[in-house]
């Protein structure tokens, strides 16, 4: 189903819903592909009226024009990875296990469950189809922690339980992780500092830094999954993409705008002004 043109850009297909704010989904897909030097194109699940101090309402995309989208891009501008964010329900997740086998291409899995503010984003009755059709076909999946507890039933409080989890979610079939540290304390109780592990069958490679005391952090989830698609898209080695895409969060977290009196938007745009 894939268009056989093939270009330098790093075709990124996103399939998620949009946030009015701009601070994450598909607005913050966008803003990161576009920044990393990708072709963002998009296949929207869901349209939410929220700004940085919550969801206020959720209207979903049909399944029919969420699949009509994805066909249309497929078709003619083609893919070189497909990401997936907030997919809302079962049926939504069904159709976007079948999109992918079609589209045969890579694809980078953020298992959006709760927004920032606490809006649920996935169905609780999907929860079991993102386990038996999206991990598996993940070439990377992307939790936090409390989505790493939602898939594997483990508790996930401590950096070694999130290689526990990473662990599990590499046995039933993710090809990599990247178990995401922002919500918990290092092993040794480092609570200065976030620690993200990314797995593969082969071994892990950590990225660890200082943790910045902002209230500005919506979208880091979806950024950081986006910007590590892109880079696969480009033809990056996954350790050399997830490298770069945990960098470029970092500096738009500490060069973040200030807008909004809630969880504030980052600077997406950093690249493009500059490094800080």
């Amino acid at each position: 189903m894939t268009s056989p043109i093939k270009t330098s850009w790093g075709r990124v297909l996103i399939i998620a819903g949009s946030d009015s704010g701009g601070g994450a989904g598909i607005q913050a897909d966008i803003k990161t592909v576009t920044a990393l030097g990708g072709y963002a194109a998009t296949a929207i699940t869901a349209i939410t009226a929220q700004n940085t101090l919550g969801v206020r309402a959720v209207e979903p995309v049909s399944p029919a024009m969420i699949e009509a989208q994805a066909r249309a891009v497929l078709s003619d501008i083609g893919a070189d990875i497909v990401k997936t964010g907030m997919l809302g329900d079962a049926e939504v997740v069904a159709l976007v296990a079948r999109l992918l086998d079609e589209a045969a291409v890579p694809a980078v899995i953020d298992p959006v469950m709760v927004a920032k503010g606490g809006a649920r984003l996935l169905a609780e009755e999907a929860l079991d189809l993102v386990r038996t059709l999206l991990v598996p076909r993940a070439a990377l999946l992307t939790p936090n922690a409390p989505e790493a507890e939602a898939l594997t039933n483990l508790t996930v409080e401590t950096t070694d339980d999130l290689r526990r989890a990473g662990e599990v979610l590499l046995r039933r079939g993710a090809r990599a992780v990247l178990m995401k540290g922002g919500h918990i304390v290092g092993a040794h109780g480092q609570e200065g500092r976030v620690t993200d592990i990314l797995m593969t069958p082969d071994g892990e490679s950590v990225f660890e830094g200082e943790r910045i005391e902002t209230r500005h952090t919506h979208g880091t989830g979806c950024t950081l999954a986006s910007a590590c698609a892109t880079g696969l898209a480009q033809g990056m080695s996954l350790e050399a993409a997830t490298a770069r895409a945990w960098d470029y969060v970092h500096r738009a977290m500490l060069s973040a705008p200030g807008l909004g009196a809630g969880h504030g938007p980052l600077d997406h745009g950093w690249p493009l002004r500059g490094t800080i």
